[in-house]
């Protein structure tokens, strides 16, 4: 047999986040229509360290490409390294053979941007014009284009634990596109935004829904498992609350499993997917005022989605490195 191996670097070159945006939309679609399958992601704690392992299979559909993820996530600022890091292994549908290996940090950090972008253009009121990011490592480096890719913002606040990673990111951005980008040591000032992405390890609430006005829509993007929380109980009853995967939120959506285990709210405020909303099933936003949330866990077949495109590209783009397995 014959693996094509993908490198980190080859999947920044050649998944662009308007491409990651639209595999990932038919991947939701696909998922909250029946025609994928997943199992929720299994995570082990790692004794003695603060890092995890979580391991993902799925499969895109009948006749489609299929695999799993192995990652190791740890602490970008304890290792100085990124905090995701692993493999997508891609197995071709018609034999069963594994055809790819695909670094699965970055493809995850695009993916993850795209799927925030995807829910975004869905729930947002098409007049944004500001966005608050909490946090500034790898996600906030890929999800600000993302979302610059979908809405015209025209102002990018960012507040940070680390005010020298938040002041970094303003530059590059600054740099790179046509919008005004601030950076607060305030995080009320950072929720005083039309759009809201958190993308943060905090292991408690760092975003209030006491802050927020009516009409924000906000994605809960940092947090990947039941033992961290990025937002409260209030936030989460305020808003109309969407997931990608129900299974997976019903398992490790730490802002709900809190919110639904204090009785802020009942089980129905789950309202469901978010491929879900895009394929008409159920509805989005109601109402200008409503707060929209969006809760990214991550699922599989955003990362076969966007796996299987980058497979089929590097042979036929000659990226890549073939080897014999």
């Amino acid at each position: 047999m014959q693996l094509l191996v993908i490198s980190r670097r080859e999947v920044e070159q050649h998944l662009g986040l308007n491409k990651a945006i639209e595999l990932v939309e038919a991947s939701m679609r696909a998922l909250s229509s029946g025609e994928s399958r997943l199992l929720p992601r299994r995570i082990l704690a790692l004794p003695g360290s603060a890092g995890l392992m979580g391991d993902m299979p799925g499969a895109l559909g009948a006749g489609a490409a299929f695999g799993m993820k192995c990652i190791a996530v740890f602490p970008s600022a304890q290792t100085g390294r990124p905090s995701h890091r692993g493999a997508v292994l891609i197995f071709e549908p018609g034999t069963g053979e594994p055809v790819a290996l695909i670094e699965a940090g970055a493809l995850t950090a695009v993916r993850t941007a795209a799927a925030t972008a995807f829910a975004t253009r869905c729930l947002a009121r098409p007049d944004i014009r500001t966005l608050g990011i909490f946090g500034a490592g790898e996600q906030a480096r890929w999800h600000i284009p993302a979302l610059l890719a979908v809405r015209d913002f025209q102002r990018v606040t960012i507040w940070a634990r680390r005010p020298e990673a938040a002041q970094t990111l303003a530059a590059a951005i600054q740099a790179s596109a046509s919008v005004t980008v601030e950076v607060t040591a305030d995080p009320a000032a950072a929720a005083n935004s039309d759009v809201i992405c958190t993308l943060t390890a905090a292991p408690e609430p760092i975003l209030r829904g006491a802050w927020l006005r009516p009409g924000t829509h906000v994605n809960l993007v940092g947090s990947s498992t039941a033992a961290t929380c990025e937002a409260d109980e209030e936030l989460v009853a305020r808003s109309r609350y969407f997931v990608d995967s129900v299974e997976s939120a019903r398992l490790q959506a730490a802002e709900f499993l809190r919110a639904r285990a204090s009785g802020a709210v009942g089980e129905a405020h789950l309202l469901g997917e978010i491929g879900a909303v895009a394929n008409g099933a159920i509805a989005g936003r109601l109402a200008d005022s409503d707060i929209t949330l969006y809760k990214s866990l991550g699922v599989i077949v955003q990362d076969l989605a966007c796996g299987w495109y980058l497979y089929q590209q590097g042979k036929d783009q000659g990226f890549g490195t073939t080897v014999e397995f």
